[in-house]
């Protein structure tokens, strides 16, 4: 569609811009929360990586000064 066809009406061009808009707003309400410890009462889970090892800070700082 062409836009400067688009904009010769005002209905069209309020038509695209809602439909612009309610995107917008569907892709940035589907970021999933991220869950609360305080509410369960449990504590935190040790993180793993993607080979399912799990990892603390030392391994990240060894990392972070391998690069030099």
């Amino acid at each position: 569609m062409g836009f400067s066809r688009l904009f010769r009406s005002r209905w069209a061009a309020l038509f695209w811009s809602a439909g612009i808009l309610w995107t917008a707003y569907d892709v940035a309400n589907d970021a999933p929360e991220p869950p609360t410890n305080a509410a369960s009462g449990m504590a935190a889970a040790q993180p793993i990586d993607a080979t399912g090892a799990a990892f603390d800070a030392h391994d990240l700082a060894v990392l972070a000064n391998a690069g030099g």
